[in-house]
């Protein structure tokens, strides 16, 4: 009698407990099937950062050279050139430097910068202020082998905003920090399309 009551008790409690049982375990499996795509999500994130700034950095090691077109035009005007001239045609050309040139040699670079400091704050007559006597003289000039991260650091540390490139003695080109940060950003969107892509097919 008292075997059939405890097995009596035992199925009740069984029968009490399953559907317990069944929600703990259905709730185990949704937490565990959240946890998977929460992982690969995780994962999928990781993989497309790395992926990302492993390509940033290739682009800092590009050279120079593969940004500009050698054919491209290089505004550059004689050190007897007046500064409202020369603010003149910095406005219609929309560029924010004028590299000074005395035959194909560089002497010095005029920007918005000096423009600011070195005429208007001085007061001096822009009508008759001639660029030699406001050009920041001898400009830091650096070869075309130069990588976009080289240059990054030149432009951050030491406050550079154009930076004359130069070859065998000649001008080449100006790059600006504006062309290197967009150069560095360009086509980001569908760089970072391409690297979810590549990350959900690994």
């Amino acid at each position: 009698m008292k075997s059939h009551l405890f097995r009596l008790i035992t199925a009740v409690g069984l029968m009490l407990l399953a559907p317990a049982a069944l929600a703990a375990i259905e709730d185990t499996q949704r937490a565990f099937s959240k946890g998977v795509i929460y992982t690969f999500f995780v994962v999928v994130i990781v993989a497309v950062a790395v992926a990302y700034f492993m390509r940033l950095e290739d682009k800092r090691r590009t050279p120079l050279s593969k940004l500009f077109d050698e054919r491209e035009t290089i505004h550059s005007v004689g050190s007897d050139a007046l500064v409202s001239e020369c603010a003149s045609r910095m406005t219609s050309e929309k560029i924010g430097a004028l590299v000074v040139v005395d035959g194909e040699r560089i002497i010095g670079i005029f920007s918005e910068r000096d423009a600011l400091s070195r005429v208007l704050a001085a007061g001096r007559d822009p009508a008759s202020t001639k660029i030699s006597e406001v050009m920041t003289r001898d400009p830091f000039c650096i070869p075309p082998t130069t990588t976009v991260g080289e240059a990054m650091r030149l432009v951050t540390t030491r406050r550079f905003r154009h930076l004359p490139v130069v070859e065998n003695d000649k001008l080449v080109s100006v790059i600006s920090s504006g062309d290197l940060t967009h150069w560095l950003v360009k086509d980001k969107v569908g760089e970072v399309q391409d690297l979810v892509d590549l990350a959900a097919r690994s």
